[in-house]
Parts: structure tokens; sequence; C-alpha cells
């Protein structure tokens, strides 16, 4: 609806003339624009806002880094690798080859993982791909349980 085709603000705009002849011409536009269109009652209707769309929070390169980076150093804390790592630099006589031997091999199995993990991203949908990795980690668990358990 244009502001224009208001009966109020065209008699604004225009030239002063009298209260009767203004009272007049406000009437008779009303009952013209009731008739012809709903002008009149979508201006003294509040139109309802449309409901906006959540705004996606943008993680930049550094916020993925870091929760990529605290995600896999709080997991692999403890783990067999860590463990094997500091058994091999107890037993040898240069911690920084064991070092540098670890690090070379955790960083091959990450570059693998985020290249397997891209090519299985463009072929499966995200919720097959979280289904299968849970499937696969509940496996690995029960393995490693009826180890524990069974001997």
């Amino acid at each position: 609806m244009k502001v224009t085709s208001l009966p109020v603000v065209d008699l604004v705009l225009s030239e002063p003339q009298t209260l009767i002849e203004s009272a007049t011409k406000i009437s008779d536009r009303l009952c013209e624009s009731a008739i012809t269109t709903e002008a009149t009652a979508d201006f003294l209707v509040t139109p309802k806002e449309k409901p906006q769309p959540a705004k996606a929070f943008k993680v930049g390169r550094w916020g993925i880094f870091g929760s990529t980076f605290f995600t896999i150093f709080l997991a692999e804390m403890g783990d067999k690798t860590q463990l094997a790592t500091l058994l091999m630099s107890a037993q040898s006589d240069s911690p920084w080859v064991v070092f540098a031997g670890a690090a070379i091999a955790l960083i091959a199995t990450s570059l693998l993982g985020v290249l397997i993990g891209r090519i299985l991203a463009t072929r499966l949908s995200p919720k097959t791909l979280e289904t299968s990795a849970g499937v696969l980690l509940l496996f690995i668990s029960v393995m490693l349980l009826w180890d524990v358990v069974h001997f």
C-alpha cells in the first residue's frame, strides 16, 4: 500500500481547506476506498511481522581450528597412542626422535581421516556418516570391553 493512496496524506500534502470540506472529502475517500480496495483496512490494521530466520552463527577458520584442536587433544589424552609413546620414550635414549615419529604418524593418520572424510561427505549424507561413525565406535568399544572381560 502506497503512502500517497491514503486519504489523510493527500489532505495534509494538498492546499489548506476548510474543516467541513476536509471532513467531507475524507468521508468520501474512505467510502470509495472501502468499496474499491481494502487500503483503509490495511492502514488501520498493523501488519504482522514475518518471522525472521535464525542467523547462522559463523565460525571462522580459527574457531574451526580451535574446536578441532581441543576436541582431538582431549580425546587423545590417556589413549593407547599416548601410552605407547610414553613407553617408547621411556625405553629410548632419544625422546625427541620418538616425539618426531609419533607426531608424523599422528599427522599422517589425521590427513588420512580428513581425506577419507571429505570423499565420504561428497557421497553420503551427514546423518548417514554420523550414524556409521557411532556404530563403528560402539563396535570398537564392545570389542575392547570383550577383551578386558574375556581374559
